[in-house]
């Protein structure tokens, strides 16, 4: 028996409402962009270049000593914070002038007052990783991340262009582009980290979302074939109604699991997981009040499917 957590009957008139959804939809989007232009990302050392050390302290860190102390040392702003559990600590330290020998005596310099710091307390200070990423390859992955995302608009472009209509790609475009951005404003606001596993989030979010979108055209193409004289308008509310249910069941269930590796998979796969949360709700707004609404302002065509049912039914005889 199948799971339904919205009513078979269900008739809520999104078309209705697509003018509030799309100045809401105005309004985040505008919001985010002027937080990427007023506040920028956090950019993490994936692509800023720079030095992460990872370390578990012997006792609870006071991390304003901490920094205190990595600031007298003349390497430039040295962040500190918590990072797990209350004994570790993140370190990040600046791309130092005089390429790979500055930096690895940089490291050094840390080390040193560290170990000095806790040379007194048992069993002293334990350095859990340390990675170092350099400015040309921390450029190399900003244009490499930026033309993954790019790309992978362009390749859905085509699919959804081949296997519906251009109409249907451009809303789907359209309905990616604001998740994105919403995301990167999510990110912007909240100055998370954003790095490699965070670009790898935001793809993901584009492949959950156009899964979703895909889902709603399918059954709009389909009613279009078989409810002719219906008003446009009615025939999308009927059609995001009868995919309700599976898309919000789809979203809780994913939702759930997340939520299960917010509390339980550590900081180092935090931003992944809070970029794919909040992309999540956003993607699935996305499928129900933007792509859908969309695409009726684009005057989709009934002809175009009525000729492709008839080619379908010639092709059997």
């Amino acid at each position: 028996m199948s799971v339904r957590i919205i009513p078979d009957d269900t008739r809520v008139d999104f078309m209705k409402r697509r003018y509030l959804a799309f100045a809401l939809s105005a309004l985040m989007i505008a919001a985010s962009i002027g937080m990427l232009f007023t506040k920028g990302l956090s950019l993490g050392i994936d692509f800023t270049g720079g030095t992460l050390i990872e370390a578990k302290t012997p006792d609870l860190p006071d991390l304003g000593e901490l920094r205190g102390l990595l600031n007298t040392l003349d390497l430039g702003e040295v962040s500190i914070q918590e990072f797990g559990a209350p004994e570790d600590i993140l370190i990040r330290l600046p791309q130092q002038d005089g390429g790979p020998d500055a930096q690895q005596a940089a490291i050094n310099k840390v080390y040193e007052t560290l170990n000095a710091r806790y040379a007194d307390t048992e069993p002293g200070i334990d350095y859990r990783r340390t990675e170092f990423v350099g400015p040309q390859v921390g450029e190399e992955l900003k244009k490499q991340g930026m033309m993954a995302f790019l790309f992978s608009l362009l390749g859905i472009l085509i699919y959804i262009w081949f296997r519906f209509e251009w109409q249907f790609g451009l809303a789907a475009i359209i309905a990616l582009a604001h998740d994105a951005i919403a995301t990167l404003g999510f990110f912007s606001l909240m100055q998370i980290e954003f790095n490699l596993s965070t670009v790898a989030a935001v793809l993901m979010i584009a492949g959950y979302s156009i899964n979703d979108t895909v889902v709603v055209f399918d059954r709009i193409r389909e009613n279009l074939r078989k409810y002719k004289k219906t008003p446009l308008n009615e025939l999308f509310n009927m059609s995001i109604n009868q995919t309700l249910s599976r898309t919000l069941l789809t979203s809780i269930t994913t939702l759930l699991a997340l939520l299960a590796l917010w509390f339980f998979g550590g900081e180092v796969i935090q931003s992944f997981v809070d970029a794919l949360l909040f992309g999540i709700v956003v993607g699935t707004y996305s499928s129900i009040f933007v792509a859908a609404p969309v695409l009726i302002l684009l005057n989709i065509r009934r002809g175009a499917f009525a000729d492709e049912e008839k080619n379908a039914e010639d092709a059997t005889n």
